[in-house]
């Protein structure tokens, strides 16, 4: 073999081993009418065609003329599709995949996950190579029609289920492989080239089409997505976004614009009949013309527009006292003008002019024109997120198209343009983020309104997207104009930048990470629909958006609940009504649980629980369901305090060794053990309940006498779990003396695969009311330095693996003095209160969800490197102090309407107050978020003074000190 052959060119006519070795049907679904562009270039030719083969369009933006060629059906398009995709691995120094299709792979099941690709081997070559790293082996590139089939959903009626009996498989380093796969693997997500004009996109189009699993993008969605007149409109309209004013003509009732669009600065005029309608032509065009929006501008461009013309170069431009001329070539495009399509007579927005300067040149500045290039993605919790911006730069005289030039960065593009002050420049690029997220965020609110039909299937949406900008200078003040919006373009484009940028040293950008973290974790969220989830425990109000999620999600939750009235009975699939409060006999009710299971034919996925009385028993029942989660005597160990601190206090293995984090404690049942405490734990030190929850009965005593006292209280008023439901009560009643850490609190909430640390997010905690330690206030993202908060992070992990927990959620308390981390206890599941809430508002990914697919035996997809969206600060609300203030003053009424109004987050954890005197527990949590933490805890504060919830009792600006 030559050296440079692929092993899969064919010797002979009918031997490529691309073409499957048994006959393949397509579905009966796929046709092969559909439009393309022209044929590819030769693998030869595509190998010396520079930067522009990893990004095919790049060159060519404008086709010659408006004719859009027919599929051409070469039968050897994957065999120049495998190729193209060689050329691009060796244009990245990577191996070149490897033909394993002799050897089917066998054994995927329905918690295998598959991210497939159709159509070019390019355009999300990136992406693959990231997915590969991720989830090695879950990102499948199919080339071609013959390596795919649709069959009739099995859970979503009349739509279809894509399975994959051939595909290109990706793993870390770089490696690909040719693969078969018997049977044939089922999508969990797909995506692929949609783009008008692209070679694939007629069989991409029809394989995706109704799919049963996610599907990024559709042809109808990409059709919408490149009309420029519903974009436009969207812009305008919906994201209150500038555009280049706009005379739009459009045949009949246009089906996808409203009936009667009102948007700045575009006009819509609705013909029935595109003959003999000069007149009306003349006018209307006179009036844009000589209207107040074209006063800035001094010329306009007339072109038939929609997403078949994307691409052509059939435009005029005229200056703008042309009105005959203008008229006319309005009127010489309506002629052929078809219910899709429009006539647009838009103004030629002038990129700014900016002062040169100092040293000034002597030689002449040319103008120029500047085009921003912006590349969205739809993140976690649906939001919008900017991936990476880059733009071209020609001249004046001529729009910049992509592909008209190489692309460079925001910032040396504003120099050049002469913004000098990099708080200038810096102060741009923030407000071209928000303008690309909002037209992004408006753009997918559009979208989500359309039927199913409309959509392309009812799993279709747009993931990810390109929009346009143009920099203008508007009354003396720079103005972002939204342009239009682009399926594939501007992902071609900032591939293009960040290899040019990696060809002269520069990092790695952000771009693939974040395109594969969306398609892997939407591709999870379909793995967990329909899954059965025995839930153990239901907790109480502040659980409640467990059922939330779970509908959202798709699961089947099997609740066992001891409250046979509970409100979640009538929440989930099944509700098993089972009494487990005594939960010194859980291995007894584990027993019986598994009969209860067994009985009602149930065969959950995964167990688990959110609610910490719980957490043993589910543990308990995993074991013996065999499914994963941490062993029972390791959240044994966990859930007793005592305990956890003197099994750490033997753990001294490691630099430092988990017992570096223990503190000294006692295990308190009777008087004589405070007295036996008193002589090892220092003064002054922390009481508390041995199992406790939510810091009821947490007390700083300064003598063995204070401990005595408090312990004789808490053991005649806290016996059992009626005197006080959910703290614990249901193990006993011991408490323990540990010793009295300095320093300010932490939560660490972990998630854990196979003892490998796949997320982390550190929170702080205000000044507690000593000598109780209810929590007071908290804020996401801490304040701390990135080493503080590592050191914190990797302490609460040493912690849990040195305990045993290995697979799971877990919030761990810690407290940091001068001298690093110290433990104060491990929680075993997911954080509580508001945690989940936040972290997800902050940083995207929901913690119930990562919980889930822990218990299935999936490691979670979680942002690599997280950044934080907002600031949160909040503050705990108690019945004592705030009931009068929140109930017959308004203030709850008013805190709800500011909550639907996006202004504060409110937690319930109680429908009313809790416990009574030293043993209350906080009912509600109110957060405000900013930008920055000072505006967070400036708008915080002002709300709870207005609201009587700040007080000299209960003082809110002492609670926020903290968090500076």
């Amino acid at each position: 073999m030559p050296p440079h052959a692929s092993p899969l060119t064919p010797r002979q006519p009918h031997a490529s081993p691309l073409t499957p070795r048994q006959p393949h049907l397509c579905s009966p679904q796929l046709s092969v009418d559909q439009t393309s562009v022209e044929p590819v270039s030769s693998p030869k030719e595509q190998e010396w065609a520079g930067p522009e083969a990893l990004c095919p369009g790049w060159l060519e933006d404008e086709a010659p003329d408006g004719e859009v060629p027919e599929d051409s059906g070469d039968p050897d398009s994957a065999t120049h599709a495998y190729e193209l995709l060689q050329s691009a691995l060796r244009q990245e120094g990577l191996p070149h995949t490897l033909d394993h299709s002799a050897e089917p792979r066998t054994g995927f099941g329905p918690l295998d996950m598959t991210v497939c690709i159709l159509g070019s081997p390019t355009a999300f070559l990136p992406v693959l190579l990231e997915g590969g790293t991720r989830c090695p082996g879950a990102m499948v590139l199919c080339l071609s029609p013959t390596w795919a089939s649709r069959v009739p959903s099995e859970t979503s009626p009349g739509a279809w289920s894509l399975l994959l009996s051939r595909g290109v498989s990706f793993e870390a380093g770089g490696h690909s492989t040719l693969e078969t796969f018997v049977p044939p693997r089922r999508a969990n997500y797909v995506t692929g080239t949609f783009a008008t004009g692209s070679p694939e996109s007629g069989w991409v189009g029809e394989l995706a089409r109704d799919l049963d699993c996610p599907t990024g993008g559709s042809v109808p969605l990409t059709h919408r997505l490149e009309d420029p007149l519903i974009t436009r409109w969207v812009l305008a309209a919906r994201a209150g976004l500038p555009v280049p004013p706009t005379l739009a003509f459009i045949l009949g009732p246009g089906g996808d614009l409203p009936a009667d669009p009102v948007a700045p600065g575009v006009r819509l005029v609705r013909l029935e009949d595109p003959q003999g309608q000069e007149s009306l032509v003349q006018e209307e065009v006179g009036a844009f013309l000589g209207g107040t929006a074209m006063e800035p501008y001094s010329q306009v461009a007339v072109r038939t527009a929609g997403w078949r013309w994307r691409g052509t170069g059939t435009r005029s431009t005229h200056g703008k006292e042309e009105g005959a001329a203008v008229a006319q070539a309005v009127g010489a495009r309506l002629g052929g003008l078809r219910e899709e399509d429009s006539v647009l007579l838009e103004a030629l927005v002038p990129t700014a002019r900016l002062p040169t300067p100092p040293p000034r040149s002597p030689a002449p500045r040319l103008p120029v024109a500047l085009r921003i290039c912006t590349l969205v993605c739809r993140s976690w919790g649906d939001r919008p997120q900017l991936c990476q911006v880059a733009c071209g730069v020609g001249r004046a005289e001529a729009p910049v198209r992509h592909g008209a030039a190489l692309p460079q960065g925001l910032d040396s593009s504003l120099q050049q343009l002469g913004v000098v002050a990099p708080g200038q420049r810096q102060a741009l690029a923030t407000r071209l983020r928000g303008a690309a997220e909002t037209a992004t965020a408006a753009l997918l609110a559009a979208e989500a309104e359309l039927s199913p039909q409309q959509r392309g299937g009812a799993r279709a949406r747009t993931d990810l997207l390109g929009v346009d900008f143009l920099l203008a200078c508007v009354d003396d003040t720079l103005e972002l104009v939204a342009l239009s919006a682009n399926s594939q373009r501007c992902l071609e484009t900032c591939l293009l930048a960040e290899a040019m940028g990696r060809a002269v040293g520069e990092p790695p950008g952000d771009l693939p990470r974040l395109l594969a973290e969306t398609l892997l974790h939407r591709a999870q969220c379909h793995l967990v629909e329909g899954k059965d989830i025995l839930l153990i425990g239901a907790g109480g109000v502040s659980k409640s958006f467990v059922w939330e999620a779970a509908r959202d999600y798709g699961l089947r939750i099997h609740l066992v609940e001891s409250d046979p009235e509970h409100f979640a009975a009538g929440l989930v699939q099944t509700f098993l009504p089972y009494d487990s409060r005594e939960h010194r006999r859980d291995e007894e009710h584990a027993e019986r649980l598994m009969e209860l299971v067994r009985a009602r034919g149930l065969r959950p996925h995964a167990c688990l629980s959110y609610w910490d009385d719980c957490v043993v028993l589910a543990a308990l029942v995993c074991q013996r369901l065999g499914l994963r989660g941490s062993p029972p005597a390791a959240v044994r160990v966990a859930k007793q305090k005592s305990r956890t601190h003197q099994h750490l206090q033997r753990c001294r293995r490691g630099r430092p060794p988990p017992a570096a984090f223990a503190v000294p404690c006692r295990r308190l049942q009777s008087h004589g053990d405070v007295e036996r405490a008193a002589g090892v734990v220092p003064f002054p030190a922390v009481a508390k309940l041995e199992f406790g929850a939510g810091g009821v009965g947490v007390r700083l005593v300064e003598s063995a006498g204070q401990c005595h006292a408090h312990a004789a209280r808490l053991w005649r008023d806290l016996r059992d779990d009626a005197d006080h439901p959910g703290i614990g009560l249901g193990w006993g009643n011991a408490m323990l003396l540990m010793e009295y850490v300095p320093g300010t609190e932490h939560d660490v909430d972990l998630v854990v695969f196979e003892g490998r640390l796949l997320g982390a997010w550190v929170s702080d905690n205000g000044p507690t009311r000593l000598p109780a330690f209810l929590e007071t206030a908290a804020c996401l993202p801490s304040c701390l330095p990135a080493d503080r908060q590592a050191q914190l992070v990797r302490a609460a992990l040493q912690c849990c693996l040195a305990c045993g927990l290995r697979d799971g959620v877990f919030n761990v308390e810690l407290k940091l003095g001068p001298g690093g981390p110290r433990l104060l206890e491990i929680n075993p599941r997911m954080g509580g209160f508001y945690l989940r809430d936040w972290i997800r508002e902050v940083y995207g990914p929901d913690l119930l969800l990562a919980a889930v697919l822990v218990a299935l035996g999936l490691p979670p997809v979680l942002p690599a490197r997280p950044v934080p969206r907002a600031h949160l600060v909040g503050v705990m609300c108690l019945g004592s102090e705030h009931g009068a203030a929140l109930g017959g003053g308004g203030g709850l009424a008013a805190l709800r309407e500011l909550q639907s109004r996006g202004l504060v987050r409110l937690n319930r954890l109680f429908e009313e107050t809790a416990g009574a005197g030293e043993y209350e527990e906080p009912c509600l949590s109110v957060a405000c978020g900013g930008a920055t933490r000072a505006e967070a805890c400036l708008r915080l504060l002002g709300l709870c003074q207005a609201l009587g919830i700040d007080s000299p009792r209960y003082p809110v600006e002492h609670f926020l000190s903290h968090f500076k």
